[in-house]
């Protein structure tokens, strides 16, 4: 799909990426820039930036950066096109008409395909579960207390005894054997072929928030392992970013989401009454998923396994949670394993009893922190004290915080003067373990490594002079007549120079970093872009003569590597060899003439 870069640049420039960001992501100014806590992956300091003059994000973190467009696709789980339709709509511009490229056209009907088969593997599944050969899943489901309403309602089927029935189902109906791969539905080898992936098992469909399948569970009939399947990720499928049933629950009248493990959990309450419980997908609780539960209701109850598995996993979820804005409360399943079994024992009734009596996020925290440690040793006693104190610390709101501070001291019988003192003392740095929350942070796998292909001492100098030119006409004009486009490595900072250079014919105007993001298609390449203009020496230095001095040092250094890489090529023309040998000996004379010209264009 094509749209004129001019209009893309008017929808970009009509929504400040603050406004933007701000509206789902609590940022505070920090000198030039605003921070906050990354809504893409788990923190408890601060790592996100927004830069409003250069009109882009970056997370230090986990290292996804982009500009506005960037930042929606990746928070709403949309393509570039919807992304842009979206923040259109926002700033009150109408779209035309958009030409649709042939490689546009090619992922647009990639998508619809895989979306189309995946709804027909649902109807093959439902459909066999009627059947003879989908009896003995249709017991079991029955023996799990589900009526044959539920059943349809949440498309649940059966995939038979290892077979190649689903196969051949897309085959008749036309798809080709590249896109039967894509789907990841299947398995092949060179003996027997096309296997189906799932077979022998309960199958529960997986919507998006749009009530399309993107993927299904499946559930083993016996022993087997493993007990539950779940599809890989595909193209139209990222466990990370979506809920189980949460295109149903989205459209519930309560003001707040149960939170459970697993599908029969979320299946058993909805059959009970409540429309408004969701599972994650076979992992832990991710950021994206909180954020997805945090654009429907600000109040969540966890409603997790209560063996200790199922308490790591609550520990886990909450502050996740509150990264997201969402208020956290934990309901108590004991004596029963999880809400499934709950229910079949003591009804809907019992259960709503237990969501009113939910434990706070931060008293269940406490509470389970507090099993670990004597309380009849005064030593114990007050290491426990000290890791309460810490969890206080954790409220950024002075009223919040003293609202827990007074709640906590009222339960443990503390006297809150002094738990008071304790709090302000580990507040100024006084014996705070700091691995102590390092240790509680979720490992963080980069999202973005553009930067492993490229030479880090050469990338520096490459992220300053692109940086600055955006914030100085001097440096964009000296770096245009100084550097070559074929001076910057290959890949990326190549073509930011080129289009840079494209794009001021002159050299007297600065780009903003914000357009040339939108120059490249993947994520993974937009967040590299935004880390080459996130050189902040610039505020870190006062005066022109230095900043003037770190520019063309900088400058100077891209030149002397790119002629010591030239000189190395294979099959480099004698012509070729001299101009890199009289770059490499006129370092020093050419650093004093862009100090000269900066001088002179002050």
């Amino acid at each position: 799909m094509f749209y004129p870069e001019e209009i893309i640049e008017d929808v970009r420039r009509k929504n400040d990426i603050v406004d933007v960001i701000g509206a789902s992501v609590r940022l505070k100014r920090s000198g030039s820039n605003y921070q906050g806590l990354c809504p893409f992956h788990n923190e408890k300091t601060p790592s996100f930036s927004v830069n409003p003059q250069r009109q882009i994000f970056k997370c230090f973190g986990c290292g996804k950066g982009g500009n506005v467009l960037t930042f929606v696709m990746e928070y709403e789980n949309i393509g570039f096109p919807e992304a842009l339709k979206f923040l259109a709509d926002r700033a009150g511009v109408k779209l035309p008409q958009a030409d649709y490229s042939e490689a546009a056209t090619k992922s647009a009907q990639e998508r619809a395909g895989l979306l189309d088969m995946y709804k027909k593997a649902a109807i093959y599944f439902h459909n066999t579960l009627k059947r003879p050969e989908g009896a003995e899943g249709y017991k079991y489901l029955k023996g799990r207390g589900l009526s044959d309403e539920t059943i349809i309602r949440f498309g649940l089927g059966f995939s038979p005894a290892r077979g190649t029935n689903l196969y051949k189902t897309f085959k008749e109906c036309g798809y080709s054997p590249d896109m039967i791969k894509k789907t990841e539905l299947f398995s092949f080898d060179e003996k027997d072929g096309a296997r189906d992936k799932f077979w022998n098992r309960v199958m529960f469909p997986i919507l998006d928030v749009n009530g399309k399948v993107i993927a299904f569970g499946g559930r083993v009939m016996g022993d087997a392992l493993p007990k539950y399947l779940n599809s890989n990720e595909t193209r139209i499928f990222e466990k990370s970013k979506n809920l189980y049933a949460m295109n149903i629950s989205r459209k519930t009248k309560e003001d707040y989401m149960l939170l459970c493990e697993g599908y029969m959990d979320v299946i058993a309450l909805h059959q009970a009454g409540f429309d408004n419980a969701v599972a994650s997908l076979g992992t832990s609780l991710t950021p994206l998923q909180a954020n997805l539960i945090a654009r429907y209701t600000k109040n969540v109850y966890i409603t997790y396994d209560s063996d200790g598995a199922g308490v790591k996993a609550a520990l886990r979820a909450i502050p996740i949670l509150k990264n997201a804005g969402i208020t956290a409360k934990v309901v108590n399943m004991e004596p029963y394993k999880d809400p499934d079994e709950f229910i079949k024992n003591l009804g809907k009734e019992e259960y709503e009893k237990r969501i009113n009596n939910a434990v706070p996020g931060f008293f269940f925290r406490v509470k389970q922190t507090a099993k670990a440690y004597d309380f009849s040793n005064p030593e114990e006693k007050t290491k426990f004290y000290n890791e309460a104190a810490r969890m206080c610390l954790e409220f950024e709101d002075e009223i919040e915080r003293n609202t827990h501070i007074e709640a906590f001291c009222r339960e443990y019988a503390v006297p809150t003067e002094s738990f008071n003192k304790l709090v302000n003392r580990l507040a100024a740095g006084i014996d705070i373990d700091k691995t102590l929350y390092l240790s509680q942070r979720e490992p963080i796998v980069r999202q973005n490594q553009e930067t492993d292909k490229y030479n880090k001492e050469r990338l520096e100098c490459e992220k300053l002079v692109f940086t600055w030119s955006s914030l100085d006409k001097r440096y964009a004009y000296v770096l245009k007549k100084y550097a070559e486009v074929d001076n910057f490595q290959e890949g990326i900072p190549r073509k930011i120079a080129e289009e840079q250079y494209r794009r001021n014919d002159n050299g007297l105007k600065m780009i903003s970093p914000a357009s040339l993001i939108n120059l490249f298609e993947t994520t993974g390449e937009q967040a590299f872009v935004s880390e080459l203009f996130q050189a902040d020496m610039w505020e870190q230095i006062n005066d022109d003569k230095v900043r003037d001095k770190a520019f063309a040092d900088s400058l100077c250094k891209i030149l002397l590597l790119s002629s010591k890489d030239m000189s190395k090529q294979p099959g480099l023309s004698s012509e070729k060899l001299k101009q890199a040998m009289k770059l490499k000996n006129n370092i020093k004379q050419i650093n004093s003439l862009v100090l000269k010209e900066l001088e002179k264009l002050k």
